[in-house]
């Protein structure tokens, strides 16, 4: 069962802002836009992560070629024991010519979630900085299982936050 969005919204840590919360979920704003600097490394016995390098927003805004980027969500999240979190794309954002992807998030995670952004418009798209990219949805485990993710990725980018 998804959670609507106004239970979702209690999984943002700061708050939803006006706008955010949607009738099946709650949306996700852009906070960084990353560049890759490097290749990445997955294998079976562990993975090395890309650099990238923040891009600096002009004008209140990144303005994008085709390619690939990460976007680093404003929004930090923590995802509740007995749900899983599914993040998709905005409509908007498809119809610009422009792919959001997420991968799961699994019970318990805590962060400021990533996202690799694929620019397919050959003109480019803009995104003001702050723009709701992504919408989050929550779906409740049946029956509940009791673990909750331990994992790589916990606490990312919360480093010093109060919440």
């Amino acid at each position: 069962m998804a959670l609507p969005g106004a239970l979702a919204a209690a999984s943002l840590l700061a708050g939803a802002a006006p706008g955010q919360v949607q009738p099946a979920g709650v949306d996700l704003r852009v906070g960084e836009i990353h560049a890759f600097e490097e290749e990445g490394f997955l294998g079976t016995g562990g993975r090395r992560l890309p650099a990238s390098r923040p891009l600096e927003p002009h004008g209140g805004g990144w303005t994008l070629g085709p390619g690939f980027y990460k976007v680093v969500f404003m929004d930090p999240v923590s995802i509740p024991e007995d749900t899983l979190g599914l993040c998709f794309p905005r409509s908007s954002l498809l119809r610009m010519g422009a792919l959001l992807s997420c991968a799961v998030w699994d019970p318990g995670y805590r962060g400021r979630g990533e996202s690799l952004l694929v620019v397919g418009n050959p003109r480019g798209i803009r995104l003001e900085a702050g723009a709701r990219v992504a919408q989050l949805v929550l779906i409740r485990i049946y029956p509940q299982q009791g673990a909750r993710y331990e994992g790589f990725y916990q606490g990312e980018r919360l480093a010093g936050e109060k919440f």
